[in-house]
Order: C-alpha cells, then structure tokens, then sequence
C-alpha cells in the first residue's frame, strides 16, 4: 500500500492527514487520551514536548554556510515578510478584538490568527518552486526562511504591538530548543545530519498532537474564513515580496511570488503561545483550524500563480552575482 505516498498528494499532508485525525478523535470521542492513558495520552497531549523536540531538529538542520547572494536575496524575503505581518499586527491590533471576532462572517479571526499566517513562509513548498523556477541562488533562500520556524518571530510582533505582553524569560524559554539545535548543528555535521532526519519524521506527531486541541465543529465554522485568509497571505504578503525581491533581491519577482505562502510549522504557533500567555487561550482553537486552511488554500493557490508570473516575466534578467553554492541540508 503506498500510504506515504497518498498522504503527499494532499497539500501539506503530513501536517494536515494526521492533524485532521486526530481532530476526528477530538471530536467524536473527546475522553480517548483519558481512556487508554499511558503513552498514547502522552502521543495525543503531549504538544509542547513534541514541538521542543521538533523546533530542535530544525534548527539543528541549518547551516548559514553561503554566498552573500544567497543571504541578500533570503534575507529580503524573510523581513519583508515579518516587516508586513508586523504592519497587519499594528493595523488588526486596533480593529480586532482581543480575543477575535465573535460573531458574524469573520468569527474566529483575530491578531493571532492572521500574525501567525502571515510571517512564516512555507520554506519547503518554496524551495520546491524556485528549484523549477528560480535560479540556485534563490533555492538557497530557504536557509534563512528556516529561522521563522517556532513561535518567536510570532511572539515578537504581537508583543511589538501591544497585543501581547511576554516576559524576557518566556522569550528565551520559547527559542531555546531552536538554538540549541542550531548551535550543535553549527558545530558538528554529522549532529545536522542526524537531527535534520528527525525534522521531517516529526511532522506528523506534531499534527496528531495538534488535531487533538481541535473541535471539528470549529473547522466547519471557520472554513470560508480560512478561504479568505489564504487569499490574504498570498496578496498581503505576496505584492511586498514581489516588489522586495524585483528592488533589493534583484531578482524578476518570480521568488517573492513563491514565498507568499503560510507555513505548515505556523499551524502550532496558537497552541505553543497560548501555552505561554494563557489569555490567548480562547482564540487559539479558531486560530489553528484558521491557519490550516490557510496553508492548504495557498499550498495550491501560490505553485499556480508562480507558474503564471514566471511565464510571463522569467525573461527578466536577474542579478546573481558570483554563486559558490551553498549547503542545505
């Protein structure tokens, strides 16, 4: 049976299978993890030591070894994607409620929600495009896409606008696991080789764990919502990038197009941040069952329109410099 290989057809479905599963759990027999106890609450409960250990072998799997081609173009996509989650935080901060809309067509949404879509870059989904469309240069772009990852970028804008309030310790205790992954993956290869193996084996006990925070109901109630928050990240994000990459990255835009996705590793920020500022809480089931919509919305939506603009200006020529190549593991 070629399980793994049905699972992949679906946009993001080593998060997004398990996740659903184990939101079916959740929902229709919510005492399970109560029930047989042991190491399988442990497997269904357990999100926060599953993200650690997750948010280590990440960071244990990059290596900053490159060109300055390679940080240039990474660089400009990464701020210009934080630096407009951050501008959408200051604008939905004022707007929105703080604990979300609570009624009509845009119940469920709140800060959080759209923070968390918006600064994280599918780096797998893009790596993937711009290794059919893009130069090497800007495959190597997902080194620094890699640095998103965990809820610290998330922390740190809601935190700059007001939304949220984290102590300096509650910062370093939600990074920490990332670094030191990448402090040893930095120090010794064969410890980035064998740690960035686990990063992917991860993924879909983070999705079970997460499904088991989500009432299926919630997904049904929010699901044009999610539509529509898709259709966001990838205009929001995606004009800025566009222009960022065309100006500073010197490149034809075709990457800015491609980073203007939601991560799938965005879909454990709410839960991971609710766990560390409780008031967050209530906005944070709606807001994972947000952000997976959203990641499969643009994991179909953005290799489309890529393909669509770099058809129509892969002619443009790019500024790559001198490449040595790079290493990404």
């Amino acid at each position: 049976m070629n399980i793994k290989q049905s699972i992949e057809r679906v946009p993001g479905g080593m998060m997004l299978v398990p996740l659903f599963l184990g939101a079916l759990i959740n929902t229709f027999a919510p005492d399970s993890a109560d029930y047989f106890g042991g190491f399988t609450k442990g497997l269904m409960t357990g999100i926060l030591p599953i993200l650690a250990v997750w948010f280590f072998c990440i960071g244990a799997s990059i290596n900053l070894r490159s060109t300055g081609t390679v940080l240039r173009k990474s660089g400009t996509l990464v701020i210009t994607k934080v630096a407009t989650a951050w501008l959408v935080a200051i604008i939905a901060a004022a707007l929105i409620p703080e604990h979300g809309v609570e009624a009509g067509i845009f119940a469920g949404l709140s800060t959080l929600a759209l923070v968390s879509a918006m600064d994280m870059t599918n780096g797998g989904l893009y790596a993937s495009l711009m290794n059919q469309y893009g130069s090497k240069e800007e495959s190597g772009a997902f080194i620094l896409m890699s640095l998103e990852s965990g809820p610290l970028m998330t922390m740190l804008i809601l935190g700059s606008v007001g939304a949220a309030s984290f102590e300096l310790h509650h910062f370093i205790g939600a990074v920490l696991p990332f670094l030191a992954g990448f402090i040893l993956g930095n120090l010794d290869v064969s410890l980035r080789e064998f740690f960035s193996r686990a990063s992917a084996v991860m993924i879909p006990f983070v999705g079970f764990a997460l499904g088991n925070t989500i009432n299926l109901s919630v997904i049904m109630e929010t699901g044009l919502l999610g539509i529509i928050l898709g259709l966001a990240v990838i205009v929001i994000t995606g004009i800025p990038l566009v222009l960022a990459d065309r100006w500073i990255g010197k490149g034809n835009g075709t990457a800015g197009v491609a980073a203007s996705s939601t991560a799938g590793a965005a879909i454990a920020n709410p839960a991971a941040i609710a766990a560390i500022e409780p008031k967050f809480a209530l906005a944070a089931q709606s807001a994972t069952a947000l952000i997976a919509t959203s990641v499969i919305v643009t994991s179909i939506l953005v290799p489309i329109i890529t393909a669509m603009y770099h058809k129509r200006y892969a002619h443009q020529p790019q500024d790559n410099d001198n490449y040595e190549g790079a290493y990404v593991s």
